[in-house]
């Protein structure tokens, strides 16, 4: 299967779905609400996943929800394995993607330089 087949897109995306359900239902307290899966890269022969997670907070919230997701690991690939039929569930690994707050912060700076006349 190649990296960019249609069959690989297509488990990107349900991975990205139901992990995105699995994490707004964990209970752990270190899991920031304003969590939200950016992006998801499950390798070609199912057995890893990388994980983008993007948190809207401060460096202590990202921090935060980057162990309790750590910890939340094998209940979040026990619900993946549950919830998709798959014949290897992929080992999670969870990035915290800033490209948000970074796309945030330029924009803020691009509005103090022009003062507001491009929006």
């Amino acid at each position: 299967m190649r990296k960019n087949s249609i069959k690989n897109i297509r488990i990107n995306s349900e991975v990205m779905r139901e992990l995105s359900a699995i994490i707004r239902e964990t209970k752990d307290p270190r899991i920031h609400p304003m969590t939200s899966i950016v992006a998801v890269d499950v390798a070609t022969d199912l057995k890893t996943c990388k994980v983008y997670v993007s948190v809207l907070g401060s460096d202590e919230d990202r921090a935060n929800t980057a162990q309790g997701l750590k910890s939340a690991e094998g209940f979040i690939r026990r619900e993946l394995a549950h919830r998709l039929n798959m014949r290897n569930t992929p080992e999670l690994k969870f990035i915290i993607d800033t490209s948000i707050e970074d796309a945030m912060a330029m924009m803020k700076k691009i509005d103090e330089v022009t003062g507001g006349e491009l929006s």
